[in-house]
């Protein structure tokens, strides 16, 4: 594929995951939550800049990024010494998640709505540490041979431990970053790692089954952190506010000059750690010629300017207006519109998400057309729907809780881990980074904590966030029940030993 042809691709994925949400605001402009129109101007162009800003972002992940992780995951397996690979693994696990995307706007949000009373850098820095441990862990499985399902049922058995004694605002920070941890930087970045690292094992029955399954583990450490930072600070009491930037008609582009080099500082400290382990790694190991070294290196650049105008464009006006929307539709005496258009949302959010066609066409491939992709991506939209209303719907009902929906919802999840065919267990567990993609983590959360910090009743902390977290639980309940249903068909159809 020639780069033309990369860009032309990329911008198509980006455009179709963007435009749905700024169709959705500007119809609902015009009916239910009527806007100032500086605010509609600042969405319109946040919008505009986001889909420049993920084009530019997901391109330097294609040419610079994953062929990094395909090298290091390569060299690491080569060079076969495990103290090695574990070491690499807490690096590079470390300084991935601090570059996601989803992450930074998730901490700063955090931090936000805190009033700085839990600083965003201390989510970035505990959640980070946490990915990376269970990175080198995920390595260590590999290695040993031990199989993915066991391993992710004792770790769930640990978090609803240790949820015992989080705090109801901790539990719902802490299954949020879970999916905001594992985006659009974080996942190619992994899954070429841990292609390399299935190679570590001399007796592997199939390398495909092994590079599924990381991603899940990596984001189980993003909880157990979180819930660790909770239990040992003891904090339970915090003052929760939202504000709204409702800028004059007169500084629609001001606001974004403004916030240049604020983010700016957050871009490089994010990309430049990274790009300095791929330039000492080249010095002391890759040995890339010149074409392939200049390539990462372009790469590494579009990441650069990418996540800079990314941040700039949803934390001015674009974040805004999801806040405004979640805000005037919970307002409202009729609650119908804002669980309908909650639903919508989450059906549309999924739909557009790149990633999700990627795996629609990975999983028809790998059960030979016996799971359609349209079965996939329909049971997927309507997952991702239910999750987004459901969280709807916990603002509305005083005493429904988080752990009310993700106790029930991972022990299922966990129990047909011993049903389902195994390549379906490492699938459905890393389809949650999937579908918590930028407009999950950006336009949704803040809808949905418009809608928390004015209902009477919701609470801003506890209700406000967890929204993330069941997006990205439904996707394992899902693609195991699919994998359930392809290993039914596969006894009657002969082609059960492929997916086992």
């Amino acid at each position: 594929m020639t780069f033309l042809n990369i860009i032309s691709t990329t911008f198509k994925e980006v455009l179709y995951s963007v435009l749905p949400i700024t169709i959705i605001v500007l119809l609902l402009n015009f009916t239910l939550t009527p806007m100032s129109s500086a605010m509609v101007w600042k969405f319109v162009i946040g919008s505009v800049l986001i889909i420049i800003a993920l084009t530019i972002f997901l391109l330097g992940v294609e040419i610079g990024v994953t062929p990094f992780g395909n090298i290091t995951g390569k060299s690491l397996a080569q060079r076969n010494k495990l103290w090695i690979v574990l070491i690499a693994g807490l690096i590079l696990g470390f300084f991935i998640s601090i570059a996601e995307p989803g992450l930074l706007v998730l901490a700063n949000q955090v931090n936000l709505v805190t009033s700085g009373e839990i600083p965003g850098f201390v989510i970035l820095i505990v959640v980070s540490i946490g990915m990376a441990v269970m990175i080198a862990f995920g390595f260590l499985r590999v290695f040993y041979n031990v199989p993915l399902y066991k391993v992710l049922a004792l770790i769930y058995l640990l978090i609803f431990g240790l949820a015992i004694f989080t705090s109801r605002e901790f539990l719902a920070i802490a299954f949020d970053a879970s999916g905001a941890t594992t985006g659009i930087l974080a996942v190619p970045f992994i899954l070429a790692l841990a292609v390399g690292i299935s190679k570590l094992k001399k007796d592997s029955k199939a390398a495909e089954e092994d590079s599924f399954g990381l991603v899940a583990l990596a984001s189980s450490g993003a909880i157990i952190s979180v819930m660790i930072l909770d239990i040992l600070t003891n904090t339970n009491e915090f003052t929760a506010a939202l504000e709204i930037t409702i800028s004059d008609q007169d500084a629609i582009f001001t606001p974004f000059i403004a916030a240049v080099p604020t983010y700016l500082v957050e871009s490089i400290i994010s990309i430049l750690p990274l790009f300095v382990i791929f330039l000492f790694l080249q010095k002391i190991s890759f040995k890339l010629k010149k074409k392939d070294f200049r390539q990462i290196l372009t790469g590494f650049g579009f990441t650069f300017v990418g996540l800079l105008i990314f941040l700039i464009a949803v934390n001015t006006g674009f974040m805004d207006v999801g806040t405004s929307v979640g805000t005037s539709l919970a307002s409202m005496d009729n609650k119908l519109y804002f669980i309908i258009i909650s639903f919508i949302l989450g059906v549309v959010i999924i739909l557009a998400e790149p990633a999700v066609n990627v795996l629609t066409h990975q999983i028809e491939d790998i059960t030979s057309g016996y799971v359609k992709r349209k079965a996939v991506l329909i049971s997927l939209s309507v997952g991702v729907g239910l999750a987004v209303c459901l969280s709807a719907i916990r603002i509305l009902v005083p005493n429904l809780q988080l752990w009310h929906y993700l106790l029930p919802g991972y022990v299922l999840g966990i129990g047909m881990m011993f049903f389902v065919p195994k390549l379906f267990v490492g699938i459905a567990f890393d389809a949650g980074g999937v579908a918590t993609g930028p407009m999950t983590a950006t336009f949704v959360l803040a809808f949905i904590q418009g809608a928390a910090d004015t209902f009477e009743g919701a609470d801003l902390m506890a209700d406000g966030f967890g929204m993330i977290a069941m997006v990205a639980m439904f996707p394992i309940l899902t693609l195991q029940i699919l994998g359930m249903i392809f290993s039914i068909k596969s006894k009657t159809k002969g082609v059960e030993r492929q997916s086992e």
